[in-house]
C-alpha cells in the first residue's frame, strides 16, 4: 500500500504495516485487528512523525478509502483570500467532570445558526485505545486534530472510518451521544423512524431514523457557525494547524475546574475506575498507587501547560483563546455565557438565555450525575463535603502548580475545607475577553476568574 505525506510517497508492505502497529503498542485490542482505514491513518501518522514529515489529512485524499465523496462537502478548497467568510469555528476544550456538557449547551441551544457536535472524538479514542486502557499520544494527537479539522469543514468521511460498526452508505445507528446534538435531531437530518433498528443514543426530542451522515454534512454547511465539545484533546499545541488554517476562524475555549472537585466527581461517576482511590480514602494505611498518582499528575500538567500556552498569546493564538473556570460559570452562568459569546463575536441569543434560566435552578430529582440540569450555584462547592481530607492533601501536593495558576485556594485542614463561610476560589471578577495576561503575572493575579487573549 502507498501512503503519501506532503510530497513524499512511502511504500508499506503488509509486513511493514503490521510491524509498525506492534511498535505503537505491543498488542492492539481484538477490535482493532482488521486492517481498517483508521489503522492506515494511525500508522501513517506515526511513520510521518518518525520521518519528520507533515501529516496534514488533506495529503491522504488519494489513499484507497471505502468512502466516496458523499459525506464530503463540495466546496472545500477555499483560497486563503476567502478565509472563513465570517463563520466561527468554536472548540470547547475540557476534561471529564468539569461541567463541559453543561457549558456545551450554551452553543447547542444557540438556535438555527449553530451546528454543534458532542464528543465526536469518542470514536477516535475508542478505536485507538490499547489493551492497557490508554491511548498512544503520538498517534492520538494528530488523529484528533485531523478529524476535528474535517468536521469543522463539515466533512464526516474521516470520522466514519472510526465508527464501529462501520456506517453503511453513510448511515449509522452508532454515533456516540447523538441525542446531545440538536443539529443531528432536526430536519432534514432527522429521517423517518425505522422500526427494529436499535440506536442506543437516539434522539429524545423526536423519533428519528438512523443518522444519515450525508444529510448531517449538508446541514452543517448551511449553518452559519460550528461548535464542537471535546474532553479528549490533551495538548492545545497539537491544534495549531487548525488555528492557522485559512478556511477556519477558530476560537478555543478552555474550561477548567478545581482538580479536587474533578477527582471527587469522577469517584462517583466512574466508580469502578476509581476503586484504588476509594480504598485508600477508607484505609489510610493502604499504600498510594503510584500509577494512579502519575495519571493525576499527568492530567493536571496537561491542563496547566495548555493554559500556559494560551496565556502566552503566541501569534497563532492571539484573539483565539479564552480560559474559563467552571466555578465562575456555576455562580454566574448568564454573565459568563455572555462573555463567551462576546469573545467569539456572535450574538448571545434569547434562546440561550432561556435555557440557562431553566437549567440552573433544577430540582434534585433531575440533577443527576450526567445531567445538564443543575442548581449550579449549589453544585459548585458540594464536593468539599464529600471528599476525605487525605485525598485533598494528595491532590494539592500533586496538582499544586495547576491550582495556583487557576487561583484555587489550598485547604490547610478539614475545618478550612468545609467552612461554608468561605468559597474555594479567589472570586473577584473582571471584564474578560480584552485583557492580556501572561503566566508570569498569574501568581500575583490569581483572583482573576476568566481570561481571553486578544
Amino acid at each position: 500500500m502507498f501512503l503519501k505525506f506532503g510530497n513524499e510517497v512511502e511504500y508499506y508492505s503488509q509486513k511493514t504495516f503490521k510491524s509498525e502497529l506492534v511498535w505503537v503498542s505491543d498488542k492492539l485490542s481484538p477490535k482493532l485487528t482488521p486492517l481498517t482505514p483508521l489503522l492506515l491513518l494511525s500508522t501513517s501518522l506515526l511513520s510521518a512523525a518518525q520521518h519528520n514529515v507533515s501529516t496534514d489529512v488533506s495529503s491522504h485524499q488519494h489513499v484507497i478509502h471505502p468512502l466516496e465523496n458523499s459525506t464530503r462537502p463540495v466546496q472545500q478548497s477555499a483560497s486563503p483570500a476567502s478565509a472563513a467568510g465570517g463563520r466561527k469555528h468554536i472548540l470547547l476544550l475540557a476534561t471529564t467532570r468539569t461541567g463541559s456538557s453543561f457549558v456545551g449547551e450554551f452553543f447547542n441551544q444557540q438556535g438555527s445558526n449553530m451546528f454543534y457536535l458532542f464528543e465526536p472524538l469518542w470514536h477516535v479514542e475508542r478505536m485507538l485505545t490499547i489493551e492497557t486502557g490508554g491511548t498512544n499520544a503520538t498517534v492520538a494527537g494528530p488523529a484528533y486534530r485531523d478529524v476535528l479539522r474535517q468536521l469543522f469543514l463539515c466533512d464526516f468521511s474521516l470520522l466514519e472510518s472510526f465508527i464501529e460498526p462501520p456506517p453503511e452508505d453513510h448511515v449509522t445507528a452508532a454515533l456516540f451521544r447523538r441525542e446531545s446534538s440538536l443539529s443531528l435531531c432536526e430536519d432534514p437530518v432527522c429521517t423517518p423512524f425505522v422500526r427494529k433498528v436499535f440506536e442506543r443514543y437516539h434522539c429524545r426530542v423526536r423519533r428519528c431514523g438512523p443518522l444519515n451522515l450525508t444529510l448531517a454534512s449538508q446541514s452543517c454547511m448551511q449553518k452559519e457557525h460550528r461548535a464542537i465539545k471535546s474532553v479528549r484533546v490533551r495538548q492545545l499545541e497539537t491544534l495549531r494547524p487548525l488555528a492557522e488554517d485559512p478556511r477556519l476562524d477558530m476560537k478555543f475555549i478552555q474550561l477548567v475546574r478545581d482538580p479536587r472537585a474533578v477527582l471527587a466527581s469522577r469517584m462517583v461517576a466512574f466508580s469502578s475506575k476509581y476503586d484504588v482511590w476509594k480504598r485508600w480514602a477508607v484505609d489510610g494505611d493502604l499504600p498510594v498507587d503510584e500509577d494512579e498518582v502519575r495519571k493525576l499528575r499527568g492530567n493536571c500538567d496537561n491542563i496547566r501547560m495548555s493554559a500556559e500556552i494560551g496565556l502566552k498569546q503566541p501569534a497563532w493564538l492571539r484573539g483565539r483563546y479564552m480560559l474559563v473556570r467552571y466555578e465562575d460559570i456555576a455562580r454566574f452562568p448568564m454573565r459568563k455565557a455572555a462573555e463567551m459569546y462576546d469573545f467569539i463575536g456572535i450574538p448571545f441569543t434569547a434562546k440561550v438565555e432561556d435555557w440557562i434560566l431553566k437549567n440552573t435552578q433544577a430540582s434534585k430529582e433531575v440533577s443527576g450525575v450526567y445531567s445538564t440540569q443543575k442548581n449550579s450555584s449549589e453544585q459548585v462547592e458540594k464536593w468539599r463535603f464529600s471528599i476525605p481530607f487525605k485525598l485533598v492533601q494528595l491532590v494539592q501536593k500533586v496538582c499544586g502548580p495547576t491550582m495556583t495558576l487557576f487561583g484555587y485556594k489550598f485547604a490547610e485542614n478539614q475545618d478550612m475545607l468545609t467552612d461554608k463561610s468561605t468559597i474555594n476560589t479567589n472570586a473577584k471578577s473582571l471584564a474578560c475577553c480584552q485583557e492580556t495576561i501572561s503566566p508570569s503575572s498569574l501568581h500575583s493575579a490569581s483572583d482573576k476568574v476568566s481570561w481571553a487573549v486578544s
